[in-house]
């Protein structure tokens, strides 16, 4: 029998990306409930007790609530909120990070799908420390613009209506300006840095795409922190992968500018590794959509590995 997936929020940006993602697939029971029935908590429950997988598109609490509900029905979860990015009883769905992680998540029963954010600060951070190239009280910057959908709905109707009252009509914002935003807890862990990162999050009025930056000083790390040493680190974790690609020193270089709508439409991520050999700096880049690999087109990837695809 094919494996019965439940989106429990699927009317949301993220839900209705997955449904796109996954409606013409013949290897999977796609179930929905009923309009009329969205807000009855009795037929919520027994959906999320008879999916095999149920992809959690919730705010936090109530992302808390429908494992609460069905977790003891043996219901497997990937849960796209905050609330278990940071916990070690959950399997953090990046598989990216190791082949250790990629096994967990296969037969894990709980994951928890990664920020949008932090999935590019983890696959620029993680791998360096990881090589000893990066101390763990490095003091980490991290800038990044993502497209207005990762606000969700309410962000979206600000940014494309033009006549509400609490419209946007700046082309480009930064916010979280108190440096308190929900993605560093997860960056914190799974990158094993132990100093808390400077993060300033933007957004730009385009709808999808994303760019996060990590700046570093090569003077203030540890090993043979050169250029092409950094390069070489992420090259050898990622190897020839298909989700992630670090792009090549020589095609770096050369480049006069990222756009941060490349990636926009694809669930893969490209890594940049930026400077000029010597000056004793690096720029590291991701580039990925925030509703591809940063959200929906990660849940996907999470599933099929569950799923043994």
């Amino acid at each position: 029998m094919a494996p019965k997936i439940f989106i429990d929020g699927e009317h949301g940006t993220t839900g209705l990306q997955i449904v796109s993602r996954l409606q013409q697939r013949s290897d999977i029971e796609l179930m929905s409930m009923p309009v009329e029935q969205r807000r009855d908590p009795a037929v919520r429950t027994q959906f999320l007790r008879e999916a095999d997988i149920a992809i959690l598109c919730l705010p936090d609490d109530a992302a808390r609530e429908a494992v609460a509900l069905a977790s003891d029905a043996g219901t497997r979860f990937i849960d796209a909120s905050t609330a278990h990015r940071s916990n070690p009883d959950w399997a953090f769905g990046f598989a990216e990070l190791s082949q250790a992680q990629r096994k967990r998540i296969a037969g894990a029963q709980f994951v928890s799908n990664p920020g949008c954010y932090s999935t590019g600060a983890i696959a620029l951070i993680s791998p360096l420390v990881g090589a000893g190239l990066l101390p763990a009280d490095y003091p980490v910057t991290i800038n990044a613009v993502s497209g207005y959908t990762g606000g969700g709905k309410q962000l979206i109707a600000q940014m494309e209506d033009a006549g509400r009252d609490d419209a946007i009509t700046a082309t480009y914002f930064a916010y979280a300006l108190a440096l308190a935003h929900k993605h560093v807890p997860e960056i914190m862990t799974h990158t094993g840095i132990s100093r808390r990162p400077i993060f300033t999050p933007a957004v730009g009025r385009f709808a999808q795409g994303m760019l996060v930056n990590v700046p570093l000083h090569l003077d203030l790390m540890t090993g043979e922190p050169s250029m092409a040493n950094v390069h070489a680190a992420l090259a050898d974790h990622y190897g020839s992968g298909s989700v992630v690609e670090v792009v090549s020193l020589a095609v770096s270089s050369g480049l006069p500018r990222l756009d941060p709508e490349e990636m926009a439409g694809t669930d893969r991520m490209k890594l940049y590794v930026c400077g000029t050999e010597g000056a004793g700096q690096v720029n590291l880049v991701a580039s990925l959509d925030n509703l591809g690999k940063g959200a929906s087109g990660a849940a996907v990837q999470n599933m099929d590995l569950m799923i043994g695809g």
